[in-house]
């Protein structure tokens, strides 16, 4: 039994010791229990086990394969491990097997990756979300009820978003256009307008921040589509992502148009939709947006409004934040006429970035700048960059 009062059951424990299935997190504590494992051993025991699984996966062969328990008892030091069967009694099998606590296990992990960085490296959010990524792909391989086959692409959709928010961040633009692939062929097949539109919006950031606006503005547009005229987080991301994009490709009239769309939306929010999460659209995202906005549209002055609205709205250890609104607030002096003053602030925040995040969207934005610099400015911030 777990702590959570969860009772393991006879087919449980089959499909572990078969390797059909492997232990998801909320059993882990007690599996340490029964077979007085560290929890070195038993995450060294589903790793081979999962790396055997792989290199298997596509061959058809009968050879054997070692037990996912036999693997624990020989990461330990010890021969097979005994009283498996003494262990089993006094297990309630009148529970059935239907994977309900996975589907509800999922829909947690999803509410909590989605509350962002909160100051930490985007390659710890990766790694903090690998178990939960095998258990999803283990899952979905299942049959499963109508409803919870919806539910689980659903919180597939969420979950691989996530993924690609934080691939995106790092700069991996290959592999987030994948993973918003998949977020999106999810996404509709749970039928949720509000998830795709999200993930749409999301993807459109990838040309947007990596030099394919017209891409991005197609895809911005596409998730405006998706989100319909009521009000909603994504409804606003879409809005706020295709000003941007528009922006940046010359349209500055749609880009103006879609920053009043934007701001509408905006005001209408409240509770889930206007949280402080990857999933919500809150103020302080909100002045990130408008911050970039106005800066490629070379309002200046409405861009440093809101960049100082982004910067009291940020609570948190944002580096990434604060780095971008900084990026902007350099764009911005570029614009205004002092392309030397640009150069040293651009320099100065990437020269006090943490090694993890140098690479990626800031320097993406700081890039951005140096292509627009020339002269000492342009050696200035290429020196830093370099």
């Amino acid at each position: 039994m777990t702590d959570a009062g969860l009772v393991c059951t006879v087919e449980n424990i089959k499909r572990w010791e078969t390797e059909k299935r492997l232990p998801t997190p909320v059993w882990r504590p007690a599996i340490r229990a029964v077979y007085d494992l560290t929890d070195e051993q038993l995450d060294q025991a589903l790793e081979n086990t999962r790396r055997h699984r792989r290199q298997q996966r596509m061959e058809d062969d009968d050879v054997k394969r070692r037990k996912l328990f036999t693997l624990a008892a020989a990461t330990a030091g010890f021969a097979v491990l005994p009283g498996i069967a003494q262990a089993r009694e006094g297990i309630d099998t009148g529970l059935d097997a239907d994977g309900a606590g996975d589907l509800a296990y999922l829909e947690g992990a999803f509410e909590r990756h989605r509350g962002g960085y909160n100051g930490r490296a985007p390659d710890a959010v990766l790694g903090e979300m690998r178990e939960d990524l095998a258990l999803l792909a283990a899952v979905l391989r299942r049959p499963h009820p109508a409803k919870d086959r919806t539910d689980l692409a659903r919180t597939a959709a969420g979950i691989s978003g996530l993924v690609a928010i934080v691939q995106h961040d790092r700069g991996d633009q290959a592999d987030a256009h994948r993973w918003f692939a998949t977020a999106a062929k999810a996404a509709r097949e749970s039928g949720d307008r509000r998830m795709t539109a999200w993930v749409l919006g999301r993807h459109a950031m990838v040309g947007l921040n990596y030099g394919a606006p017209a891409q991005a503005a197609r895809i911005a547009a596409q998730a405006r589509r998706e989100a319909g005229a009521h009000p909603s987080g994504a409804a606003a991301l879409a809005a706020a992502v295709n000003a941007r994009a528009l922006a940046a490709i010359g349209d500055l009239p749609g880009a103006r148009r879609a920053v009043d769309d934007v701001r509408t939306l905006a005001e209408q929010l409240d509770g889930p939709e206007s949280a402080d999460t990857w999933f919500g659209y809150p103020a302080q995202k909100h002045a990130v947006h408008l911050s970039q906005a106005y800066t490629l549209l070379g309002d200046t002055r409405a861009a440093y409004r809101a960049q100082d609205d982004a910067l009291a709205l940020t609570t948190s250890p944002s580096v990434m934040t604060r780095a971008l609104i900084a990026m902007d607030t350099a764009a911005c002096l570029r614009v205004d006429g002092d392309p030397g003053a640009a150069a040293a602030m651009a320099a100065a925040v990437y020269d006090r970035l943490p090694h993890a995040y140098r690479t990626g969207l800031v320097h993406s934005r700081a890039q951005l700048l140096h292509q627009h610099l020339d002269g000492a400015p342009r050696r200035l911030l290429g020196d830093a960059l370099d």
